[in-house]
């Protein structure tokens, strides 16, 4: 038997990119047409991005600690959060959540360490790109963080908030990530962590100068991975 997922979800493209990864994936390991349960639940995006604006993780933490709750009701027997940049709020998250979380960077660090990559360029909204998410996480595995230039921060930003969320994805947009992720190799960046997880909609190994550390589906095999081994 194995367990039951719970998806705190954040935006909608990135919450269903987590969930089709699970359902399409699964078969592989359990058979065809095959998955574990999986519930989720988001609150608005707008709460979110609310709380992001004013600086207010415990506000951000309330949010995911009530998608928690409700997911705990709901049978998961543990969580994932497909978005990275309210992983800020983790840490005042963790203590009083009814189920355990896997971590989405550490996860990715994790991948990293696997692939032997030393020193990763960071990319996502300017909220996560601007915080300690990535670099921490990184750094308990002994690999170094490079965020971009601010510029491109927020160019970076404003595509992801602007279209990206909304299912809008633009050929110039590409070459923009393109150029940036071209910027961060020329630092002397090994690899780079598609750190929201609408990036992966646009971006990949396919069309990057540099390898992708894909967070959304990483983060979902991880779940995949857990919720199997525990029916073994």
């Amino acid at each position: 038997m194995t367990l039951h997922i719970g998806i705190v979800g954040c935006s909608a493209e990135g919450a269903a990119l987590c969930y089709r990864t699970l359902c399409t994936q699964a078969p592989q390991q359990l058979g065809p047409h095959a998955h574990p349960e999986i519930s989720l639940h988001s609150h608005s995006l707008a709460d979110y991005v609310h709380a992001l604006e004013r600086g207010d993780l415990d506000g951000v933490a309330a949010l995911m600690l009530s998608s928690a709750r409700k997911l705990a009701a709901a049978g998961a027997d543990f969580l994932i959060c497909p978005d990275n940049t309210i992983h800020q709020a983790f840490g005042r998250v963790q203590a009083e959540s009814p189920l355990p979380w896997l971590h989405i960077a550490q996860v990715v660090a994790q991948e990293a360490v696997r692939r032997g990559h030393r020193r990763l360029g960071i990319t996502g909204t300017r909220w996560l790109v601007d915080s300690e998410v990535y670099p921490e996480a990184l750094a308990a595995h002994g690999v170094q963080a490079v965020r971009p230039a601010v510029a491109d921060r927020d160019d970076i930003g404003r595509i992801i908030m602007e279209e990206l969320v909304c299912g809008v994805f633009k050929p110039e947009s590409v070459a923009r990530f393109q150029a940036v992720f071209g910027r961060l190799r020329d630092a002397g960046c090994d690899a780079i962590v598609l750190g929201c997880t609408e990036i992966p909609l646009i971006m990949s190994d396919a069309n990057s100068p540099l390898p992708t550390l894909d967070s959304t589906r990483l983060l979902a095999r991880a779940a995949l991975a857990r919720a199997v081994s525990a029916g073994m």
